[in-house]
């Protein structure tokens, strides 16, 4: 089963969405649905849309911030 959390800028308008799942991986969505990348915790290491890794741990937040 998976969650989706919602996640808004500082004026309260939404920015993206971020999907989690039951074993630990986190997916990043923008406002429109499109995938910027996904936190994989098998690997511990969050990816890029494209599949390379960009941090060490969960930053799948950070992939949401950094698109703003």
């Amino acid at each position: 089963m998976s969650s989706k959390e919602t996640i808004r800028d500082s004026g309260g308008r939404i920015i993206g969405y971020l999907e989690h799942e039951s074993n630990g991986d986190v997916t990043a969505r923008d406002f429109g649905g499109r995938i910027l990348g996904r936190y994989e915790a098998r690997n511990d290491v969050t990816k890029d849309f494209g599949g390379r890794i960009l941090y060490r741990g969960n930053m799948a937040a950070a992939l949401l911030v950094l698109r703003v």
